[in-house]
């Protein structure tokens, strides 16, 4: 049984949305580990009407369409089937984005991405893009979240892109202070804690005295996703135990299995 729970006994605190954690939750889970759920922040579609408008009348202009994460695959692909009922309305516009995660997103609806670096950072977005040599007075669409960091939208621009962003979904922090999951958290602690965002990890760094580990709780190897999470770790100051070796969940869940397994 050992081999096939590998997992067990082992306690894993979950940080992704509430709505985001299942699939995570189930695969510790199936490994025998006893899951915590500290959803650090909630994610909600966020769209203008006036801003949706705007970018599907002059939609066939665009030659570039660029997703920053799967939130703004999922959000935007409700929209294009609320308002045009056919994914054909696309046309031609060629599909860039960051991320496995994300790029599984844009796979899922049968649809083809032509630019997705190695490294899932918005420099190396940008700099794949660049090097297509197809930027010169393109327009570009970037569809973000409301934390998007404006990298991305400066080294398209500085590569004579014209650029304009359209914002799907809005990330904003929880607070766990009452939480009961956060209160067993703070009494005993985990083995590990699982971050698959930066969102999350600022989250984790500004509700520090509400996660404040008491005396006799174990204090948990933090694992990152990729290098955009990894960053901001460094950035806020907390340890990193172990990162993913591609950024996707089933990577983060396998160096997860080394680092603790049975």
């Amino acid at each position: 049984m050992t081999h096939a729970t590998p997992l067990a006994g082992r306690r894993v605190a979950v940080t992704r949305a509430r709505d985001q954690s299942p699939e995570l939750s189930a695969k510790l889970k199936a490994l025998g580990a006893e899951v915590l759920e500290l959803p650090l922040i909630n994610i909600t579609k966020e769209v203008s009407n006036d801003a949706l408008a705007d970018v599907f009348l002059e939609f066939g202009s665009y030659d570039w369409l660029v997703f920053t994460s799967a939130n703004g695959v999922r959000y935007f692909f409700e929209e294009i089937r609320r308002i045009f009922d056919d994914i054909r309305s696309l046309g031609l516009i060629r599909l860039a984005c960051i991320g496995e995660i994300t790029a599984e997103a844009i796979r899922a609806h049968h649809l083809k991405i032509e630019c997705q670096p190695k490294v899932a950072t918005a420099e190396a977005l940008a700099a794949a893009l660049i090097e297509t040599g197809s930027l010169d007075h393109a327009k570009i669409l970037v569809v973000t979240g409301s934390l998007n960091r404006d990298d991305l939208v400066d080294k398209l621009t500085a590569g004579r892109a014209i650029v304009d962003t359209l914002q799907v979904y809005k990330t904003e922090q929880t607070d766990l202070s009452a939480d009961p999951v956060a209160a067993d958290f703070r009494a005993r602690g985990a083995d590990a804690i699982l971050f698959a965002s930066s969102s999350a990890v600022q989250s984790y760094a500004d509700q520090a005295s509400a996660l404040k580990l008491g005396k006799n709780a174990v204090h948990p190897l933090a694992g990152s996703i990729g290098p955009q999470t990894t960053e901001t770790m460094k950035k806020v100051g907390v340890t990193i135990g172990f990162t993913a070796k591609t950024p996707n969940l089933d990577s983060l869940v396998e160096v997860l299995v080394k680092k603790l397994g049975s």
